[in-house]
């Protein structure tokens, strides 16, 4: 719902403190009362957070969750439908929410977020239409994800632009989140060619220092890597891949959107 965990889990604190306040024997169905205040808490958090947001400084992503390939991981949550969920209204967020993941039907949604039943169906297909949209239509296997990942790494950092034109589609398209707290650019980058001379110019940078390899694996269900900066603080950039080219670059380098990640917990290939 939120694209935080910082504001998820104040969500979930101060569900569980209603919950605590509340008479147990007046409640029918446990799961029931606590998505329903989950829910509502949600919903009037984000009206705030959509006024923050639009003054946000360039653009905004949400945190990085890491998963090791290795690791069981729910396949359909990515940072592809993390963006289109945030692209949604928050009734329509919550619809599709409740009924597409948590199988509520849509007489539990009406009561939850005071709509009836036949607005809330309407709110979950829009949402569902503008989700398929944003799946991808070619899965990319764990392998062939890393291996690009990996070459991308390399090749973005070295300034190695014969290999990243192997790897980018032509139409691809390069986010990046500073916060305005941190250097980066403000507005997407559109295109092969201006992402590629984009990390021609950070490679040849004076100060430009090849940056230590943290984690390789999945980065919100999307192959990708974490390193650690020059500046001494840390970076996570997340790849859309489809039909072999990487589709969209998705960089996250506002601190205050790494602080709950541990790094040491997920040690890069090859390290002890």
């Amino acid at each position: 719902m939120l694209g935080s965990v910082a504001e998820a889990e104040d969500i979930v604190q101060e569900g569980f403190i209603r919950w605590h306040k509340t008479d147990k024997s007046s409640v029918r169905s446990e799961e029931a009362f606590l998505v329903s205040i989950v829910t509502r808490l949600c919903l009037d958090h984000l009206k705030s957070a959509r006024v923050r947001r639009e003054r946000y400084v360039g653009d905004w992503l949400p945190e990085p969750i890491f998963n090791p390939l290795e690791e069981e991981t729910e396949g359909d949550i990515t940072l592809t439908l993390m963006m289109a969920l945030e692209r949604l209204s928050p009734l329509e967020r919550a619809a599709f929410l409740l009924h597409d993941v948590f199988g509520q039907d849509f007489k539990q949604i009406a009561q939850t977020i005071n709509r009836d039943a036949a607005t809330c169906r309407q709110l979950a297909n829009r949402a569902r239409n503008h989700i398929q949209k944003a799946k991808p239509r070619f899965p990319v296997s764990d392998e062939q994800g890393s291996r690009i990942a990996a070459a991308f790494f390399n090749a973005s950092r070295t300034g190695d632009t014969q290999t990243l034109q192997t790897l980018l589609a032509d139409d691809v398209v390069m986010y990046a989140d500073g916060g305005g707290v941190r250097l980066s650019v403000v507005k997407p980058i559109y295109t092969a060619e201006n992402i590629i001379r984009f990390f021609e110019g950070v490679s040849r940078r004076a100060d430009f220092e090849l940056p230590t390899l943290l984690f390789e694996g999945l980065i919100d269900g999307l192959h990708g890597f974490a390193t650690m900066e020059s500046d001494d603080l840390p970076q996570t950039t997340a790849l859309e891949i489809e039909n072999g080219k990487i589709k969209a670059i998705y960089v996250m380098r506002n601190p205050e959107k790494l602080g709950h990640l541990q790094f040491a917990k997920f040690p890069a290939k090859g390290t002890a």
